[in-house]
C-alpha cells in the first residue's frame, strides 16, 4: 500500500497530504458557515436556509471522502509511530465524524447535538491540521 501511495503522489506524499488537509480544513470552516445559515443563526441575502442545508450535506460528503483518503495515506505511509499528538487528534476527529453521521442517520434527540458536534469537528480538523500540515508549512510553534 505504501508503494501505491508513493506512486499515486509521484513521491510527494507529504505535499499531497498537506494540500488535501488544507482543502479539508477550508471546507470545514465553510461547513460551519453553511450550518449557521441553515439553522437561521446567520442570514445572508444570497443564500437561503434550504440551499445552505443541502450544500452543507453535499460538501460534508465530499469532506468525509477526502478525510478518509488522507487518513489512509497517513496510516499506510507514515503509520502511528510518527504521529504522536497528530495521531490522537486524527482518531478523535474520526470518532467525531462517526458520531455526527450516526446522529444524522438516527435523528431523534441526537439531532440537538449536531451544532456542538459540528463545531467540535471543526476544532478537531484544526488541531489535526496544525499538528501535521501546520508543522510542514511552518504555521505552528
Amino acid at each position: 500500500m505504501e508503494q501505491l501511495i508513493e506512486d499515486l503522489t509521484r513521491g510527494n506524499v507529504t505535499e499531497v497530504k498537506v494540500v488535501l488537509a488544507t482543502v479539508i480544513l477550508a471546507l470545514a470552516v465553510y461547513q460551519v458557515l453553511l450550518a449557521a445559515v441553515a439553522y437561521g443563526w446567520l442570514r445572508l441575502p444570497f443564500l437561503g436556509a434550504h440551499s445552505a442545508s443541502w450544500t452543507h450535506r453535499a460538501s460534508g460528503d465530499a469532506i468525509l471522502v477526502l478525510t478518509v483518503v488522507v487518513a489512509v495515506m497517513c496510516l499506510s505511509f507514515y503509520g502511528f509511530e510518527e504521529g504522536g499528538a497528530h495521531a490522537v487528534a486524527a482518531c478523535v476527529l474520526l470518532g467525531l465524524l462517526a458520531t455526527k453521521v450516526l446522529a444524522v442517520r438516527l435523528g431523534g434527540h441526537l439531532g440537538r447535538l449536531l451544532p456542538l458536534v459540528g463545531v467540535s469537528i471543526l476544532v478537531a480538523f484544526a488541531i489535526t491540521w496544525l499538528t501535521s500540515a501546520g508543522d510542514f508549512l511552518g504555521v505552528s510553534g
